[in-house]
């Protein structure tokens, strides 16, 4: 099996230390490999899921991943990328988000005996002696060197602190601890490691005296250059909690006409002939292959069931307006896959509430300005009782008797549906 010709083609390899090398590591040799997360939040987000199929392309080459949680690094925070320091998080959240990380990580690599290796950093970098550490490993990096890379240079001008300035060299002493314990041989992390990889290879090489190397997997960007992933809540997260499987579905299926194959090489385990088959498709027809990217993501990140409701719901809606409304209220189901916002009658004002507040409570406007915008430029309809109504009057309000089935449904363009629940 030529698993680095499998990463190649569906777009996962951004940049290595030594390609003819990697490329013999993996296709004739088992190798074990790692990649760290930094438990960060406490929900994984769809920036991790590329790391993680990767990690899937390369167990079922029979290498071996070590997963790393970030126990002892998440208590300072990668600088990558970020124009203000990190907030910092206590070890009670770090734990609590690490815990998080594992039961989502389980359901999408192998844990079984023998298949990964799972670790936190926080065994071995909580209880370093500072010294000892200066001594071992800080003497190996040149300050001007990494003020050079990408991930300080940018934070000059407004400031890094010296407590950042340290990641790298944790980072870097990760993969040093491993390659002593495991014989763990590959880093791999987002291209917006690079800097800390090139870390991380180089002290493991001047500390052993042995080959190892970096890897770094291209980050999930639209074809503006821009990361994916974002939704009008923020992070578009693997935690049903946080986005439903139905918003998640929405969003695979609503990506861009350019995207969408680029998406469906990195985010499924369709064959590529599979995938080259639906790059062919032009125009309308494009749907059918955003169809099948929506549905095997969310199949992957939520299981087959919860991925079928979202399906039903989204097709219901898209027949038509009219039709979409009658099916969402005559099936609980698919309403209940629905993003919603709950209010009670103490919501409502001399027994009025306006769709301004409505859409503001329901984050589908960010301010007052913005709906009133959205509803002058045409682009606010309500489900009222199985009927769609356009909403043209920016003072246009609902009263109790409009929720008589218990909720209504806001429409925002042609493809943003959010239901809003009257508690009783």
């Amino acid at each position: 099996m030529d698993v680095f010709k499998t990463l190649q083609e569906r777009g996962f390899i951004a940049q290595t230390t030594n390609e003819e090398k990697i490329k013999n590591l993996l296709n004739n040799q088992k190798i074990t490999f790692y990649i760290g997360f930094d438990p960060t939040a406490d929900s994984l987000h769809v920036g991790h899921f590329i790391p993680i199929m990767v990690i899937s392309h390369l167990q079922k080459a029979g290498h071996t991943p070590i997963v790393l949680f970030g126990g002892g690094t998440g208590l300072i925070g990668d600088p990558t990328g970020k124009t203000d320091m990190r907030k910092m998080l206590t070890g009670e959240m770090i734990s609590h988000n690490i815990d998080c990380f594992k039961r989502q990580t389980s359901k999408l690599i192998d844990f079984s005996k023998g298949k990964a290796i799972v670790v936190n950093n926080d065994d071995w970098l909580t209880n370093l002696n500072y010294i000892d550490f200066l001594r071992e490993v800080g003497v190996h990096f040149s300050v001007n060197r990494m003020l050079s890379f990408e991930c300080y240079k940018q934070r000059l001008e407004r400031g890094l602190s010296f407590f950042e300035l340290n990641y790298m060299l944790m980072q870097s002493y990760d993969f040093l601890v491993l390659n002593r314990k495991y014989d763990c041989v590959l880093e791999l992390g987002g291209d917006d490691q690079w800097s800390n990889i090139i870390g991380g290879v180089e002290l493991a090489r001047k500390k052993e005296n042995k080959d190892v190397f970096g890897m770094t997997i291209t980050l999930l960007t639209n074809s503006e250059g821009k990361k994916m992933g974002k939704t009008e809540k923020g992070a578009l997260w693997l935690d049903a909690d946080k986005t439903s499987p139905y918003e998640f579905y929405q969003y695979w299926r609503n990506v861009d006409d350019k995207d969408v194959i680029k998406c469906l090489k990195m985010l499924t385990f369709l064959p590529m002939d599979e995938i080259n088959e639906l790059a062919k498709l032009e125009g309308q027809e494009l749907n059918r292959a955003k169809e099948v990217l929506a549905f095997e993501v969310t199949a992957a990140i939520h299981g087959k069931d919860e991925a079928t409701k979202a399906q039903n719901a989204s097709k219901a809606i898209f027949s038509s307006a009219q039709n979409a409304s009658k099916a969402i209220f005559s099936s609980a189901q698919n309403a209940d896959d629905m993003p919603s916002t709950c209010i009670s009658a103490d919501t409502f004002s001399d027994g009025q509430i306006s769709i301004i507040e409505l859409l503001t409570l329901s984050k589908l406007a960010s301010s007052n300005g913005e709906a009133r915008r959205l509803i002058e430029q045409g682009g606010v309809s309500v489900l009222i009782q199985g009927e769609n109504k356009k909403v043209s009057n920016i003072s246009k309000t609902l009263a109790p008797s409009d929720f008589a089935e218990g909720f209504v449904i806001i429409k925002k363009g042609k493809k943003v549906f959010h239901k809003i629940v009257l508690k009783k």
